[in-house]
């Protein structure tokens, strides 16, 4: 984990050199049946584009619902989709499209696999970079890309080091200020534990993880509330800010 770097929405495995986002929610803004246009599709891409500058990745994988409408993709959805693809591929990088519970059209769209899963393998090495002592140093066992609506395969957990999931959407109010924030999970399955990405559409409002219990998150990758560990990206200052769990974190608001 010392090799993970958190940046606008996303995160970066170094030694795995691919780069994943949650929850791109393509067609958000077409559902918020507004008169003016909200830049969805262009606010989507450029930042895309900046992250894969930032990190030169060899994979970019979307942790599920890529899509927002159930039933229905738009010609312009069709175009915001495709611009991602084509953001990716120009970047060199290959995209990986993880099915989430919205993502029922993804295969009209998406010319390619569409998994439950991917796995980010590894490379051994010396890790570096900043860590924090809630993180493990070491994974082991492959990193597992899923959305996090469903609970894994037993079999697929016995082997997996470290989920990496979307889904719920997280906030946490700081200072009156709502932040999309990381979830890190010390043991969110069966001992294995998980990071939960905030949505990288921003249209999206978010939960606010402040108060909640474990039965009010939608994902059963997080059972225990107060055992989660919030990680917030400062885009202002461009760096990662790291809060104690959330049970010794509701003291300090």
């Amino acid at each position: 984990m010392r090799d993970v770097v958190f940046r606008d929405r996303a995160v970066y495995f170094a030694r795995g050199d691919t780069l994943v986002l949650a929850d791109l929610h393509v067609g958000r803004g077409e559902a918020a049946d507004v008169e003016f246009p909200l830049g969805e599709a262009s606010d989507l891409r450029e930042r895309l584009e900046a992250s894969l500058a930032a990190f030169d990745p060899d994979r970019v994988v979307v942790a599920g619902d890529v899509l927002h409408q159930f039933a229905r993709v738009s010609d312009a959805v069709d175009r915001s989709l495709t611009g991602l693809r084509e953001a990716c591929l120009d970047a060199g990088a290959r995209p990986v499209l993880v099915t989430g519970n919205h993502d029922a059209m993804l295969s009209s769209v998406w010319n390619g696999p569409t998994p439950d899963s991917h796995e980010i393998e590894l490379s051994s090495g010396p890790s570096g970079g900043p860590s924090d002592d809630y993180l493990p140093k070491t994974v082991p066992g492959p990193v597992v890309v899923r959305h996090g609506h469903e609970r894994p395969p037993d079999e697929e957990v016995d082997r997996t080091g470290l989920y990496v999931v979307g889904h719920d959407h997280p906030t946490v109010e700081i200072q009156g200020r709502r932040r999309p924030c990381y979830l890190f999970v010390p043991d969110a399955v069966a001992g294995t534990p998980a990071l939960m990405l905030p949505a990288f559409n921003r249209l999206p409002a978010g939960v606010r993880i402040n108060g909640m219990t474990g039965d009010e998150f939608q994902s059963p990758f997080v059972t225990d509330a107060g055992s989660v560990h919030p990680v917030v990206w400062d885009p202002e200052a461009d760096e990662r800010l790291s809060f104690p769990r959330l049970r010794e974190l509701r003291r300090l608001l």
